[in-house]
């Protein structure tokens, strides 16, 4: 049988679709393009606004004579209106027990879920320390969708990781909801799951995401230092950086919190990249609020910043509170935070000309290295060497907004 796997979402949801390649590699199917496949499987995320157009788009634009599985985390509300275009609406957290409804896969056990990796040709792997959510932020439809914290073994996630390194990859990352939650109250936490994985031999890196600020602990800071595989590089959501709209989104810190990791991240890390991710338009967000966060912005520096325009999501607090924001106006919060951005990233970037770093080499394109380097700037690099996957050196030798260039070492 051949098939297509299309995905719609966050770093989880690609895990969860390399998980179901490995399950039909493993079944003895042959991965296909999506015109040519006898199934085609979406796994989608209906937790951000849009995707359920993207979907019905999708699945009308393919033929009929294809067998159609929607999996992945559709909020329930969304379910009715897809339910007659498929012919399996499946659970992504029974993947092991799809062999059990389906004659077409090998049947699994519920404890193989997190085993089960496929051979990839990108060098990065992605691992799942933790599933669910606990935070209830009143925008996020997460928990409804994935549940509460249940945090996997560390000897499970260590297993894992060493499997990975044996087969060659050379960036893992630690995925979770909330990573810094990992194991909340036991230990060990993820500070020393962080150690754990770096004592691991091997050259790799070690990059995890995403944070919660009122759970990042001095303690965290100081294994991010002390482990030379984890790269200079955060993720950090902000969300807002006025205090009162914070408390509207049940974010528990205040922007004062927030600054104070960054002050003491940056006195341990001098070199770190700290990206962030931003809300405009929350109702309840006043222009003085808003002001607050660009102002935060100005302050911070961010390198780079996923910047969202508020969209209510069924069955969230949010989705109650009266929308008195308009769409014109998020519209113009957003470029005033992306103009700060670009103004200081671009700054940012200029500093390392001239300076020498490493790079993981991921695409090879008509003689140009595209890859990463450890503080997550992408680089190119004009090389005649078309293999990619490994570490290589360069010196940086032009930078703009979002991006560097560099001559090869």
């Amino acid at each position: 049988m051949k098939y297509h796997i299309v995905t719609y979402g966050c770093q989880m949801n690609k895990n969860d679709s390399e998980r179901i390649e490995s399950l039909l590699d493993l079944s003895g199917h042959q991965k296909d393009s999506e015109n040519n496949a006898d199934v085609v499987i979406i796994n989608a995320c209906s937790v951000r606004g849009r995707v359920v157009d993207k979907i019905m788009g999708k699945v009308n634009n393919l033929s009929k004579d294809k067998t159609l599985i929607l999996t992945g985390c559709v909020l329930p509300k969304d379910k009715p209106k897809l339910i007659d275009k498929f012919d399996h609406i499946l659970d992504v957290e029974d993947l092991p027990l799809w062999g059990k409804k389906l004659n077409f896969l090998k049947s699994f056990e519920k404890d193989d879920y997190f085993s089960i990796k496929a051979e990839r040709k990108k060098p990065i792997a992605h691992v799942p320390i933790m599933t669910g959510c606990d935070n209830f932020c009143s925008y996020c439809a997460v928990p409804y969708v994935r549940g509460r914290e249940r945090s996997r073994p560390v000897e499970e996630i260590l297993k894992e990781v060493k499997h990975l390194i044996e087969k060659d990859f050379k960036e893992i990352w630690l995925l979770g909801q909330n990573v810094n939650s990992y194991n909340k109250g036991n230990s060990p936490d993820f500070s020393d799951l962080l150690v754990e994985i770096n004592q691991i031999p091997g050259d790799f890196w070690i990059r995890f995401t995403s944070s919660h600020p009122k759970d990042f602990s001095k303690k965290l800071i100081k294994a991010m230092k002390e482990c030379d595989k984890v790269p200079e590089y955060l993720n950090l959501p902000l969300q807002s950086g006025d205090n009162d709209v914070l408390k509207l989104m049940n974010r528990p810190y205040t922007r004062e919190d927030y600054l104070r990791i960054v002050n003491d991240l940056r006195k341990e890390l001098p070199e770190i990249t700290i990206s962030t991710d931003v809300i405009v338009g929350f109702p309840g967000e006043t222009e003085k609020a808003f002001k607050n966060t660009l102002k935060l912005f100005e302050e911070v520096r961010f390198d780079m910043a996923y910047i969202a325009r508020f969209s209510p999501r069924p069955h969230t607090k949010a989705a109650k509170m009266e929308e008195i924001i308009p769409e014109e106006v998020k519209k113009e919060r957003e470029k005033a935070l992306t103009e700060v951005l670009k103004k200081t990233a671009l700054e940012k970037n200029k500093k390392k000309i001239g300076k020498k770093i490493r790079y993981l080499t991921l695409k090879y394109e008509d003689g140009i290295d595209i890859g990463k380097t450890s503080c997550y700037k992408t680089i190119k690099v004009a090389s005649s060497d078309k293999d990619i996957g490994n570490f290589k050196k360069a010196k940086i030798i032009n930078a703009n907004h979002f991006g560097l260039e560099g001559a090869l070492l």
